[in-house]
């Protein structure tokens, strides 16, 4: 799926959704895509973040939240398709996410793998 393809999921993305689809399966989807989902989320937020930036990101977002995905997420793998979708996302707007972002994500990855190693938690490479 090409990134501008994204565009059309834009009218599915709201903060609630977010959350609650974060909130309800963060542990099946991973702290990979959990952590870049919140990466996304925090430079969406972050007011110097280009208007551009911001319509790939509620674009990577609201399919995140869409009910029906390509994979549906139930089954094993299922949410490979939104890990495809949100690191295309990330590339496209590298250059808008700041360390306070990528903390304020970190941060947040305590609350839902509170057991897990931080060492081991991805990190984004900026080359």
């Amino acid at each position: 799926m090409r990134m501008e393809d994204t565009s059309k999921y834009r009218k599915f993305y709201s903060d609630d959704a977010f959350w609650h689809k974060l909130g309800r399966t963060a542990g099946k989807m991973g702290i990979k895509l959990t952590y870049y989902a919140l990466v996304l989320f925090y430079t969406m937020m972050d007011p110097a973040t280009p208007r551009q930036a911001k319509l790939v990101i509620i674009g990577a977002l609201g399919y995140l939240v869409l009910p029906v995905d390509l994979i549906p997420d139930f089954i094993p793998g299922g949410h490979v398709d939104d890990l495809g979708v949100v690191t295309a996302a990330i590339w496209q707007i590298l250059k808008s996410i700041t360390p306070q972002v990528r903390k304020k994500a970190l941060d947040k990855l305590t609350t839902w793998f509170p057991k897990s190693d931080p060492a081991d938690w991805p990190e984004i490479d900026e080359q």
